[in-house]
C-alpha cells in the first residue's frame, strides 16, 4: 500500500521500519524540525528522520499542517492511507481527509483510558496492571476517534516508563503491519471508543518531578517508575537546601512492618520525609499520613553530574543518616518536560 507517514521518536522509528520492510511503499515522511540538543546546541535530526533518509525516502519537515501549501503537497503524493505515530503536531481536518483510506494513529493505551500527550507514564503512575497498542483511526479530536485494532500489554510491578515504552513501540510495529493489511484486504474492523472509561494523559510538567511523602508509600513508588528514565524525580536534603538528588527505584515498605513508620526514627522526627536509616540495603525514609504512615525503601539515588548508584553506595559517598529530612526542591516553572 502507498502511504504517507508521519512520527518523530524511536517509537514511531520503529513502526516506520516495519512497514518498509512489510513491502509497503512510504512515499513520504513527515517529522518534526530538528531541534537543538546537548551541550553545543547542535541541530539534531529525530529517529524518524535519520532512518528514512538512510533509506532514500523522502522527508518534509513542516512546521505546521495548517498551511495550504502542506493539503496541497499531501494530495499530489496519490497515497492510500496516513499512519501516525507521535508525530508531534494535530492533524487538521483538512489533511485527515487527504487519504483515500484515512489516518490510522499508533496510540500507547487502551483507549479511551488514557488518551492525550503521555500515556505510557500516566498509566505506569497510576499503577495501571496493564496497558497496550490501539490503532484508531483518527479524526479532529484528541484520541477520540474509532478503535480499528486492540493488542493488550502487562505492565510488570516493577517495570518503569522506560521498559514499558520499548516494549510497547515494539508492538506498536507488529499491530500497524497488521492493521494495514486487514486493511488492504477491507477486513480491518472500526468500532466507536466506549463513552465509559476516558481518561486524560497530561504533559509531563516540570512540577511532576517533585514528591510528595504525605503520599501513600505505593504512589510514591509508582511515581519514580512513571518518570523514569525521565524527567526523574528529585528532592533534597532539608539541611542542603540547593543541592538536588534524583532518586530512582524505590519499594514499598509493608505497613505491618515493626520499622515501615516513622517511629523507628529519632523521638520527635516523624515529619513525612524523614529518613528512618539503611535497611537491608536500602534507604528508608517516613511517608504517608499520619493516620495512616508508612514507608518506602529508595534502593537508587543520584548527585546533579554524577551516575545513579544503589542507595549503600551512594550513602556511603553523600551521608544521609536517621533523623535527616528529604523535602522538594524549587523547580524553576511548571511548562512542559523537554524530551
Amino acid at each position: 500500500m502507498k502511504l504517507i507517514f508521519a512520527g518523530t521518536p524511536v517509537f514511531a522509528q520503529l513502526a516506520l521500519q516495519a512497514l518498509h520492510e512489510a513491502g509497503h511503499d512510504i512515499a513520504l515522511v513527515l517529522t518534526r524540525p530538528d531541534k537543538p540538543a546537548q551541550r553545543g546546541q547542535k541541530l539534531i535530526a529525530s529517529p524518524v528522520k535519520q532512518w528514512a533518509q538512510a533509506q532514500g525516502i523522502e522527508v518534509w519537515q513542516p512546521r505546521t499542517l495548517r498551511d495550504p501549501e502542506v493539503t496541497q503537497k499531501l494530495r499530489g503524493i496519490g497515497c492510500q492511507a496516513m499512519v501516525v505515530a507521535a508525530y508531534g503536531l494535530l492533524l487538521p481536518l483538512e489533511v485527515l481527509s487527504v487519504p483515500p483510506l484515512g489516518c490510522l494513529n499508533i496510540h500507547a493505551s487502551l483507549l479511551p483510558r488514557w488518551r492525550g500527550a503521555a500515556p505510557i507514564q500516566r498509566a505506569v503512575q497510576a499503577g495501571d496492571p496493564q496497558t497496550g497498542i490501539t490503532i484508531m483511526q483518527m479524526d479532529v479530536g484528541l484520541d477520540t476517534g474509532p478503535i480499528r485494532l486492540v493488542r493488550p500489554l502487562p505492565i510488570g510491578r516493577d517495570e518503569t516508563s522506560g521498559s514499558v515504552h520499548d516494549r510497547l513501540a515494539a508492538l506498536g510495529a507488529l499491530a500497524i503491519v497488521e492493521a494495514i493489511s486487514l486493511l488492504e484486504a477491507d477486513r480491518l474492523p472500526m468500532a466507536p471508543q466506549p463513552a465509559d472509561g476516558i481518561t486524560h494523559a497530561a504533559k509531563i510538567v516540570k512540577s511532576d518531578s517533585l514528591i510528595d511523602w504525605s503520599r501513600p508509600a505505593q504512589a510514591i513508588v509508582d511515581q519514580l517508575r512513571a518518570f523514569d528514565p525521565a524527567p526523574g524525580c528529585v528532592a533534597e536534603l532539608a539541611r542542603l537546601p540547593g543541592t538536588p538528588l534524583k532518586l530512582w527505584r524505590a519499594r514499598a515498605v509493608d505497613a505491618q512492618s515493626p520499622d515501615a513508620s516513622p517511629a523507628d526514627a529519632p523521638v520527635g522526627v516523624v515529619a513525612p520525609g524523614t529518613v528512618i536509616g539503611m535497611r537491608e540495603g536500602a534507604l528508608r525514609v517516613s511517608c504517608g499520613s499520619p493516620a495512616q504512615p508508612g514507608a518506602v525503601d529508595l534502593l537508587e539515588l543520584q548527585r546533579a553530574g554524577g551516575r545513579r548508584l544503589p542507595a549503600a553506595e551512594f550513602v556511603a559517598g553523600f551521608p544521609i543518616g536517621a533523623g535527616d529530612r528529604l523535602q522538594s526542591p524549587a523547580v524553576a516553572g511548571s511548562g512542559p518536560v523537554r524530551a
